[in-house]
């Protein structure tokens, strides 16, 4: 428990749990929160929750994702390698399963590497019934515009000013942050693409998800040994 609360430090008791049942310990919540706290480690700050905003005739503004490949959402964050060079990362989420779909790491981005990175991911999954996104001059240029409605996906901007409206990307970016950000030193843009990727990984085979009862979003499939098939 306490070299997982050290390889993880944001994770609160809840999380190591989970990590610990997926690693075969026979352990719950509270056996592991009371050892958690005889051993002093801090349970990191909860985030206020977030309301909806509804509309007059009684409508949710937000678009709710119903099943997978229903609702992606992507979203820019920006950080900068130790010699104070600016980089910028593409996140692209599936709404509903919470799995990371791609992380584009560049020193910059503009809308024809927002359209190359949702081609990549349309020839592996297909293509969603939303792309939801802010009104960031990348999302909203009329050729993203008119690329997404020639696949037939449709956009769905939030209202400039109300990021709320794109809370999974939001607190996927915070975690993003968090998690990784605030805690490496990138030497360089291809160490951080690494790094990137390989939380990236980690945050979808491995991490437990709260909305998800503490399983990762795209946990990694064990095929028995008996059932492995045989090389020729």
């Amino acid at each position: 428990m306490i070299e997982l609360a050290r390889q993880y430090g944001r994770y609160g008791y809840r999380r190591i749990a989970a990590l610990l049942r997926d690693a075969g310990w026979q352990v719950n919540d509270k056996r592991v929160e009371r050892f958690w706290r005889r051993e002093g480690l801090k349970v990191p700050m909860k985030q206020p929750k977030k309301g909806r905003l509804w509309l007059n005739d009684g409508s949710c503004v937000r678009l709710r994702p119903e099943y997978r490949d229903h609702v992606w959402s992507y979203d820019f964050v920006h950080c900068r390698t130790d010699d104070g060079k600016a980089f910028r990362t593409l996140n692209i989420l599936d709404e509903h399963s919470r799995e990371c779909l791609t992380i584009r790491v560049r020193r910059r981005l503009n809308s024809t590497d927002v359209i190359d990175a949702l081609s990549d991911l349309f020839i592996l999954r297909g293509v969603p019934a939303f792309i939801r996104s802010d009104n960031g001059p990348e999302f909203i240029a009329q050729a993203v515009r008119d690329w997404i409605a020639a696949v037939g996906a449709k956009t769905a901007y939030i209202e400039p000013g109300s990021p709320w409206e794109n809370g999974y990307c939001e607190s996927f970016n915070a975690r993003f942050r968090d998690e990784l950000l605030n805690g490496e030193v990138f030497y360089s843009l291809r160490e951080a693409q690494i790094l990137i990727e390989a939380w990236r990984n980690h945050y979808n085979t491995k991490r437990p998800h709260s909305a998800l009862g503490y399983r990762p979003p795209a946990p990694e499939a064990i095929i028995p040994m008996g059932q492995r098939p045989v090389m020729h």
